[in-house]
């Protein structure tokens, strides 16, 4: 089964290479405990891997026979720009990764469509990054999930996608989006995943939604990695655990592994220590 890269080195080896294509996967987690900085790591090391190969096997070494990098990398944000997030970048990883992945990595600003219908202001929100507006949809009052659908059946194909956040949609544009819909819509990308192929890495803040509409989520996407905090006497060490993961689930099982200790260093987030599960 060819496989796409995570871009988190000691997790893609423990896999076989990263995630099945054709797969949606949630990062979950409480506020700072590694899921926003997992998705920052996946999308600046698939991008440096096309960019910058002699960089990229510095700080990832070599990639598995099974596997290959995705030809695009594309991280869509619903409230922040490419400024925003590539300053984010630098303090997840060191700034030679970040100053060239950046020219890998499609940034993609939907605040437009997502705040045009609150009561923020224009100017809060209406920069000069590039954004859908800019992309041909200028004057165009489609909702958020109009824009999302438009974007990812144009560009996910085959490409690694992230999509940050998909708890932000919860009350979006208003009130207009209902959590009927954010459930749907993860239903939905899991069922057009299969044939895009590629990997779609959706974030999910646990702390906005309750345990229920978690689990929908979970049950619509393809797999689960949860990252929280846990404190053993004078320390707190981030961990992540694979709730779910369809193909890939059975085979770490087997080998009584499911949950990880990770770090954060110069290549951004990896793996520290496997926690054996018996």
């Amino acid at each position: 089964m060819d496989r796409i890269p995570f871009g988190v080195s000691q997790l893609d080896r423990v896999l076989g290479g990263g995630a099945p294509e054709g797969n949606v996967v949630l990062v979950a987690g409480e506020a700072g405990a590694g899921a926003r900085e997992f998705a920052y790591t996946s999308a600046a090391m698939n991008a440096l891997a096309r960019v910058d190969r002699e960089l990229f096997d510095l700080y990832y070494d070599d990639i598995a026979a099974e596997a290959a990098v995705p030809p695009e990398v594309h991280y869509l944000s619903f409230t922040t720009g490419a400024d925003y997030l590539e300053r984010e970048l630098r303090y997840t990883m060191d700034d030679e990764i970040v100053d060239a992945a950046v020219d890998g990595i499609e940034f993609v600003d939907l605040s437009p469509e997502y705040f045009q219908l609150s009561t923020i202001p224009r100017e809060w929100y209406m920069g000069t990054t590039s954004s859908i507006t800019d992309l041909g949809k200028a004057g165009n009052r489609d909702g958020v999930l109009t824009a999302l659908g438009e974007y990812l059946t144009e560009h996910a194909a085959g490409n690694l996608v992230v999509i940050d956040s998909i708890t932000d949609l919860v009350g979006a544009s208003g009130g207009e989006v209902e959590w009927e819909d954010v459930a749907m819509l993860v239903r939905g990308l899991g069922k057009a995943a299969h044939s895009w192929g590629g990997l779609l890495l959706a974030l999910v803040n646990v702390d906005t939604i309750s345990d229920n509409q978690f689990g929908q989520l979970m049950d619509g996407s393809g797999g689960t990695l949860q990252f929280s905090w846990e404190s053993g006497g004078s320390k707190r060490a981030r961990t992540m655990v694979v709730r779910e993961f369809r193909g890939v689930l059975s085979q770490l099982e087997s080998e009584n592994i499911v949950r990880f200790e990770t770090e954060i260093h110069d290549g951004g987030l990896d793996i520290s220590d496997v926690r054996k599960i018996r």
